[in-house]
């Protein structure tokens, strides 16, 4: 399968680049580069599968029929903020915003509200089309905790604050290779994997 994220960020091809090696796949991940680059997207959706599905259809449009065409929208999801950042995690704090001040806004939101433990989920949706033109969804999430200070200096978004349940350590003091078993965007690869191999 000739494969092409839907994605700029470096970060997140990165990420399945080797989240695809972990699985040990026949799958040749293509940049979107070779095809002239992802196209602008407004992200009007107001789920994560809803702006999965706009990334990857307006990717597919410009990709040779051979190649499939893959998006993710994902996030972080506060239970005591109503699921807040959401779909606006990456602009949490504005347009252009940085992790830092994204994870600054957060904390500090949640300051005024609680110091007990705060609940929160990474989701991720994966959008893939292919040549039949048939559009298929995948999901995965990853429950956890919001901890009071970022801590480690590996991954990017809210992982220096995100704890996954069952380990007392953030995402980015966990490292890629913890994190690529059990995030949100490796159980919805999984997912994904798991049709590949049957399809």
């Amino acid at each position: 399968m000739n494969l092409c994220l839907a994605t700029g960020n470096k970060n997140k091809e990165a990420e399945f680049a080797k989240i695809i090696s972990f699985n040990k796949s026949d799958i040749k991940l293509l940049s979107a580069k070779e095809f002239g680059g992802v196209p602008a997207v407004d992200e009007t959706g107001e789920t994560f599968k809803e702006n999965a599905y706009l990334k990857s259809i307006a990717l597919k449009i410009k990709l040779p029929n051979y190649v499939w065409s893959l998006a993710d929208d994902s996030g972080l999801s506060v239970e005591i903020l109503d699921g807040k950042p959401g779909v606006k995690s990456a602009r949490y704090a504005g347009e252009n915003s940085s992790d830092s001040e994204n994870i600054q806004k957060l904390l500090y939101d949640l300051k005024k509200i609680t110091s007990e433990k705060v609940n929160a989920k990474f989701v991720c949706w994966l959008c893939l089309i292919g040549p039949d033109d048939r559009i298929r969804y995948f999901m995965g999430k990853c429950e956890g905790s919001i901890v009071s200070q970022p801590s480690g200096t590996n991954g990017f978004g809210y992982d220096p604050i995100f704890q996954p349940n069952g380990y007392l350590k953030t995402f980015s003091e966990l490292g890629s290779e913890i994190k690529n078993k059990i995030s949100h965007r490796a159980n919805a690869f999984t997912n994904f994997m798991n049709w590949h191999k049957n399809y």
